[in-house]
């Protein structure tokens, strides 16, 4: 059983608001108490075994906020990943009507890796967040040549981060991606859970190849939680419950520990919020799901469209 593959993502602790299921959501806001807040999850999940952590500048003050503390920490085994692309324009207003604007330009790239840059020798990853066939991102040889470079200069691993029914499609063409004739990408951090599963239809190639999975997501945005308004999971829901009980663990365990044991990834990330999310989520580390209880899971599964086209209705909270 691999006990330290669980990583903490950080959007959650870098700006209040997230398109999620959350029960304690608020429109009031205290900066200095929110970073207080972060800088306490990121103490708990290291205390916790955690090594792994994936941010953003388009998670608000996340990456900087990273930056201070993995510096503080001065630890050599902590592994930083972080993304361009996306820019966060909130301003930190739990009632803001847009909270980011997403950008695949050459321009943007080397404005973000200049503030990015500076998570090194802690960056081991650097990624395309979210790309898509929309933006062109994986076809523009100005940006492609750069993340090479980059990747060359500074010997980081290159990767993207997908979204969306058809980010296997979006997988697939990024694997035949190459610059001067080498791939260009060794790590794919991809949406897998219990209702997505589309991942498994290629997870033993990304295997065979030698690249990196990350799951993020695995909670499926809190949906497999139970909830009034989603009636259709009642038979996901009794089974969560059920395996819950079995295995002395919430429902958040199983469901990531499900990730763990049915396509074996790098790392699954936990989106934790506060210190009880990371007390919870991280007993995930600690058993194993037996192969029955991920065969019923597998069942649970719903096709990628249906998934995406709930997930947009979601609101950010």
């Amino acid at each position: 059983m691999k006990k330290n593959s669980l990583g903490l993502g950080t959007a959650a602790i870098g700006r209040p608001q997230y398109i999620n299921i959350r029960q304690e959501a608020t429109t009031t806001f205290s900066l200095a108490a929110f970073q207080q807040k972060g800088i306490a999850v990121l103490d708990d999940a290291y205390n916790r075994g955690i090594r792994y952590f994936d941010t953003a500048p388009g998670y608000g003050m996340a990456e900087q906020l990273l930056l201070d503390w993995v510096v503080e920490k001065n630890d050599p085994t902590i592994e930083v990943a972080t993304k361009w692309g996306y820019t966060y324009v909130a301003n930190f207003d739990p009632t803001a009507t847009q909270h980011e604007i997403k950008e695949h330009s050459l321009k943007k790239l080397n404005e973000q890796w200049d503030s990015s840059k500076e998570l090194l020798p802690y960056l081991s990853t650097y990624q395309i967040h979210s790309a898509t066939f929309e933006t062109g991102v994986l076809d523009n040889e100005k940006v492609l040549n750069r993340l090479a470079e980059l990747k060359n200069n500074h010997g980081l691993l290159m990767g993207i981060s997908t979204t969306g029914a058809n980010q296997v499609a979006v997988i697939k063409k990024a694997l035949d991606v190459e610059v001067n004739g080498i791939p260009l990408f060794d790590v794919f951090q991809v949406t897998y859970n219990i209702l997505d599963q589309s991942l498994a239809t290629i997870a033993k190639e990304l295997a065979v190849q030698k690249k990196r999975l990350i799951i993020k997501e695995a909670l499926a945005n809190g949906r497999i939680f139970p909830n009034d308004q989603f009636p259709h999971y009642k038979n996901l829901y009794a089974s969560l419950a059920a395996l819950a009980k079995k295995y002395n663990v919430g429902i958040d365990a199983i469901a990531l520990r499900f990730c763990m044991d049915s396509i074996d990834p790098y790392q699954v990330l936990s989106g934790a919020a506060n210190e009880l999310h990371i007390s919870q989520n991280s007993k995930a580390t600690q058993f194993e799901l037996q192969a029955k209880d991920i065969i019923a899971l597998k069942k649970m599964a719903v096709s990628p469209q249906s998934y995406w086209a709930e997930r947009k209705l979601l609101a950010w909270n």
